[in-house]
């Protein structure tokens, strides 16, 4: 991707992203996000309040979206090479909209499992050990905020799927432990770098939100996912914490 074409493509996809969730409540259209959700979140499900972050994330979105676009930074090495990758996973959240809307099930699933698994594997690589604070705030935080909230929504969102189509009738629970634990791998693996923990911090948010919504129903789910939160949690603080720069 050239300059550019980067300088275009980061903006034009936050705005897609931050436009079609905008016009799909305003005129109504199709289903809502909760809706779509509503038909198979008798496996696994978080309380309402946790899809507010998405207000968090489209700012920092914003905030990337002109910082990747100054002068200061167009030359700069990391922002071209996470700048395609952004990208998809930043159309992906407008695509997502669109396949909910029209009740897509599995295209809905591709989508964000794509549009995760390329971001986070992509910051995975790229994002720096150590960093301007600027950078940090504008770059590195925004997008592991994104990458980590899409983390733990892809594995609610294949759980509501197979749920929605009848697939897990009788294991419910085992399939509920087993998202859970997956999203503990996946983001335990990631946060062992050291690069990226802000990228716990949307899944700690998640897991606390699914101990909310099934603690009542599901004592030994919302366990899990409250021990989950919390250990991530830790992780990603003590990932955080002041250490001599490497890179």
């Amino acid at each position: 991707m050239s300059v550019a074409l980067r300088r275009l493509a980061i903006p034009a996809a936050v705005t897609f992203a931050i436009l079609v969730p905008a016009l799909q409540s305003l005129m109504d259209l199709g289903l809502s996000a909760s809706e779509f959700a509503g038909d198979g979140d008798g496996t696994l499900r978080a309380a309402p309040y946790a899809f507010s972050i998405w207000s968090v994330i489209y700012a920092g979105l914003v905030a990337y979206a002109v910082w990747q676009a100054l002068p200061r930074n167009r030359d700069d090495l990391r922002l071209h090479r996470i700048a395609p990758p952004a990208f998809i996973a930043i159309l992906g959240c407008g695509l997502w909209i669109v396949a909910s809307t029209l009740d897509w099930k599995w295209a809905s699933v591709g989508i964000i499992l794509v549009s995760a698994a390329t971001l986070t594997a992509a910051l995975w690589r790229v994002a720096p050990t150590t960093t301007s604070l600027k950078d940090r705030i504008f770059v590195w935080w925004p997008l592991s905020l994104l990458a980590g909230w899409l983390t733990i929504a892809s594995a609610l969102n294949i759980l509501t799927v197979l749920t929605a189509v009848g697939a897990l009738d009788g294991v419910q629970q085992a399939a509920a432990f087993s998202g859970l634990l997956a999203v503990l791998m996946v983001v335990l693996f990631v946060l062992r770098t050291g690069r990226l923990p802000v990228y716990g911090i949307p899944i700690a948010w998640g897991l606390v939100a699914v101990w909310v919504a099934e603690k009542a129903g599901k004592p030994a789910v919302a366990a899990l996912a409250l021990a989950s939160a919390v250990l991530v949690g830790g992780y990603a603080a003590w990932q955080a914490r002041p250490k001599a720069a490497k890179d």
